[in-house]
């Protein structure tokens, strides 16, 4: 975006010292909020990754509030700037993340072992109240975390580094912005381009896929070859080679290797990718992910071991800038209104509900201290130990573990993410009361904007079926749910071997990733177990990305460090936002 010359208007004033919490900055992070919730979903179903939206949402919120500065002459300060990424990041990495949980429901909704069908007001009752929740029981940990430990964060780190370059001016911030603009026009031209033209005969290369048959004659039914379409390239350059290369190892084994002889030994039906991963594939792939993250907390026992230790102290309690006496009186009023949603409208115990929320107070102390130091949150692996601790107290009972571990994962979620928040908020120099203020308007529109996003795209779209929303972990959430309701008796014998493997061979990758010798040659059991859920179709332009991205780095490290970011995250949000407004167009059926 051009500064305007000072012969085309007067100069913008000189903005007051500190200028921070403003009606203009609370407007536009509404609408930043907004967006960003409304584009997680699509994101996440698609690819099964949740990218950083921190960084996402400190770019489209520089643009927004420095556009509203042109008209009320007053630039935007990096305050401003910083509390609108506060409200992008609760809306979406928080709030929006946690469509896969809805997901997973309409999975086992689809295999009749779910009889629950959210309506637009039933998801935003459900995710506003334990995403508040999370937030509240978050704040007095931020001294601890965040003064005490200072512990990186590092996508805090750096959404505080990116507004403090887009602050120094046009010069800086420009071509950074620039970049931004052309991926994002380039990911929603591309879309639109592949929506208009696809069903004509002679343009059929725009379509959404081509298929790779060169690697296997069935590639088009086990989705192998590549998505026409940059979102996923935009995924691979933020995610780095290691884990994409990682991820396509799982492509390699559950698509081009594995599904023939399964056919031949009559484990699956037919070569379709539904077919072979739900009779299958999902099981080793669920093994090396849960094993995998499982490990990793394991070896950082001593981490954790900190974390309660730590909380024992003065300041562990001590809320900062944001009165206690709030925490304390929020927290028991949206646990409260949590505890009667989930009953009235979910039929879930109250007692559970208490449960849930105690388990979810440890689940995000130990999910805020690996985030701090690894940059790894682990909702998913760390809501599969909360989906065990459900099948003891409520065997067999489908709902109450899908119910139960979800809320657990999005009071988690959300907690988590504030840390993120605040450490972006040390770098800038913000107040916490006032970034403490956003996230908690952040979480309401975010939740709104799932309410309505979700079941747009999932009428329009579908997920978990042969179309472009495969949602690996709902898949792997909802398989979880079933494998515990049944029993690990309802799977086949050879599954059931491939499921002991995997989980062994995700310890065992843990280990040798520890290794300050060869950690860094030793693929991601997680990426490979993620690989092996996500079609194909998304994860070879997800390689390329790590590839580019790996290769720009070693040429031009300075254009790497301030392109790829803003440009990753034009390619994201432009497909994103115009998937979720190609289905509010024809998503007349979310409010039957």
């Amino acid at each position: 975006m051009r500064e305007p010359s000072p012969q085309e208007h007067p100069p913008l004033q000189t903005p007051a010292p500190h200028r921070e919490l403003t009606l203009r900055a609370v407007l536009v992070a509404m609408v930043v909020a907004a967006l960003m919730g409304a584009a997680e979903p699509a994101v996440v179903l698609r690819i099964g990754y949740g990218p950083n939206m921190s960084v996402v949402s400190a770019f489209l919120g520089f643009i927004a509030i420095s556009l509203v500065g042109l008209v009320t002459r007053v630039r935007a300060t990096r305050w401003e700037n910083n509390l609108v990424q506060t409200a992008g990041t609760a809306a979406g990495s928080g709030v929006g993340f946690m469509a896969v949980v809805l997901a997973a429901i309409d999975m086992l909704d689809a295999r009749g072992l779910l009889d629950l069908h959210l309506s637009p007001l039933q998801i935003f009752a459900w995710l506003a109240p334990s995403g508040l929740l999370g937030v509240l029981l978050a704040v007095p940990l931020r001294k601890h975390y965040i003064d005490q430990e200072d512990l990186p964060f590092a996508d805090g780190t750096a959404a505080g580094e990116t507004l403090l370059v887009l602050d120094q001016g046009p010069q800086q911030a420009g071509p950074r912005v620039a970049a931004l603009g052309i991926g994002g026009a380039l990911s929603a031209l591309i879309v639109l381009l592949r929506q208009h033209f696809a069903w004509m005969p002679r343009w059929t290369w725009l379509r959404d896929e081509i298929a790779f048959t060169f690697l296997t004659p069935h590639a088009q039914a086990l989705r192998v070859g590549s998505e026409l379409g940059v979102l996923s390239l935009g995924a691979g350059l933020l995610v780095g080679l290691r884990i994409t290369l990682s991820m396509a190892i799982g492509l390699i084994l559950a698509w081009i290797v594995a599904p023939e002889p399964l056919l031949r030994a009559g484990l699956v039906p037919e070569l379709t990718f539904n077919a072979v991963l739900q009779r299958w594939i999902m099981w080793p792939a669920t093994g090396l992910m849960v094993s995998g993250g499982l490990a990793a907390l394991a070896l950082r026992w001593r981490v954790i071991a900190r974390t309660f230790q730590g909380l024992s102290g003065k300041d562990a309690s001590d809320g900062g800038d944001f009165p206690m006496r709030w925490v304390v009186w929020g927290a028991a009023g949206c646990a409260i209104v949590l505890a009667v949603v989930q009953k009235v409208s979910l039929g879930f115990p109250i007692w559970l509900t208490l449960v849930s929320i105690g388990l979810s107070i440890v689940l995000m102390l130990v999910g805020i201290r690996v985030l701090g130091e690894t940059n790894w949150a682990p909702i998913s692996a760390m809501a599969n130990v909360m989906q065990a601790v459900f099948a003891v107290l409520a065997p067999g009972h489908v709902p109450i573990n899908m119910i139960g571990s979800g809320m657990s994962g999005s009071v988690a979620a959300n907690g988590e993410h504030l840390m993120q928040d605040y450490r972006a908020g040390r770098i800038v120099g913000s107040t916490n009361r006032h970034l403490t203020y956003l996230q908690l308007l952040g979480v309401p529109i975010g939740a709104a904007a799932v309410a309505l996003a979700y079941p747009a795209l999932r009428a329009k779209y579908g997920v978990g079926g042969e179309g472009g929303l495969s949602s690996p972990i709902s898949v792997k959430w909802a398989g979880f749910a079933e494998l515990l309701g049944e029993g690990f008796g309802a799977l086949a014998p050879s599954a059931l071997w491939a499921l002991g493997l995997a989980l062994v061979l995700g310890v065992v990758l843990t280990l040798l990733e520890a290794s300050p010798r060869f950690g860094r040659h030793v693929p991601s059991p997680t990426a490979i177990g993620l690989g092996m859920l996500i079609p194909g179709f998304a994860i070879v332009p997800m390689v390329i990305g790590g590839i580019a991205q790996d290769l720009w780095k070693r040429l031009s490290p300075r254009t790497e460090g301030a392109y790829v970011a803003p440009l990753a995250s034009g390619f994201i949000t432009g497909e994103a936002l115009v998937l979720l407004f190609l289905a509010l167009g024809s998503a007349r059926e979310i409010f039957r």
